[in-house]
């Protein structure tokens, strides 16, 4: 899978940040929840990411 980084928080490597993928699909990197209280299934997660990094790719005409 080819991954290209379209933004983030910061320019480092552990900040939030959105990725697209060759497939058509998009990544987030983000704080990974344990204390939701929902039931995900095993093979998923649960990723926050600020809504600043929403605002931005979208400003930013990337999503």
């Amino acid at each position: 899978m080819k991954v290209t980084k379209l933004i983030s928080t910061c320019d480092l490597t552990d900040c939030a940040t959105i990725y697209a993928t060759d497939r058509g699909t998009f990544l987030v990197q983000g704080e990974t929840l344990t204390n939701h209280g929902l039931k995900i299934p095993a093979h998923e997660t649960l990723v926050e990411i600020p809504a600043e990094l929403i605002k931005k790719a979208i400003a930013n005409g990337l999503i």
